[in-house]
């Protein structure tokens, strides 16, 4: 378990070192890369129509109201937006005085064993099918389809992270975090490196490769 103090601390030196990287626009990224963004999403969201509906209905029948789980994310220089999923647990419980079960918290929702979470909702996660609503937040400029993960707001701002470099650019459905770490529990302020080594070199044939083993990943079934 790490000491917050030493978080804060090896935060401040990656942000230091990594503020003067070379992070200048390729071609690719500024005339093609929002453009396959848009056609691919905008393309998967027509396709996967039917299937949306399906695990939308799903997540209705069997977790109640509110298939969309929304969460307040830091995207492109460094501004809050919010990020789509598909709901996978249960509605917290509360008690006669409006109190949260102790039993449902917990300190993480990302998480296999959260006492709220159903075996439905860790099929969506462990296929990656949770993540699809984000198709949307990718055809509205939000996201893209690779990049660094979007972060917490709350947490960006407890270690100060607004104006880091990662931020630059718009954070990923996929990228090397969510292919490398996804389920390892490794945070955020471990992965400066590989996400200012991203940044540096955006090209076409990096994001396809990330594109190919994400695929890899999901079909292996190796979410949460």
């Amino acid at each position: 378990m790490y000491d917050v103090r030493n978080l804060h601390d090896a935060t401040a030196t990656s942000v230091s070192s990594l503020a003067g990287a070379d992070v200048g626009e390729s071609v690719y990224q500024r005339f093609f890369k929002r453009a396959l963004d848009l056609v691919v999403a905008t393309t998967a969201l027509i396709v996967l129509l039917p299937v949306l509906l399906v695990i939308a209905g799903l997540v209705r029948l069997r977790l109640g109201p509110g298939v969309l789980y929304r969460q307040s994310r830091v995207g492109r220089d460094g501004r809050n937006f919010v990020m789509l999923k598909f709901r996978t647990m249960r509605p917290p419980r509360v008690t006669a005085d409006g109190a949260v079960e102790r039993d449902d918290l917990h300190a993480t929702h990302k998480t296999s064993d959260h006492p709220r979470l159903t075996q439905f909702g860790r099929t969506l996660r462990r296929l990656s099918l949770d993540e699809l609503p984000q198709l949307w937040n990718i055809v509205r400029g939000q996201m893209s389809l690779v990049g660094p993960r979007p972060e917490l707001s709350e947490k960006v701002d407890t270690y100060g992270l607004r104006a880091h470099p990662r931020h630059i650019v718009r954070p990923g459905l996929t990228g090397e975090w969510q292919i490398t770490h996804r389920s390892s529990g490794v945070h955020l302020i471990h992965c400066f490196d590989e996400d200012m080594e991203y940044v540096s070199r955006i090209n076409l044939w990096d994001d396809l490769v990330i594109i190919v083993r994400t695929v890899a990943v999901v079909f292996g079934a190796k979410g949460i």
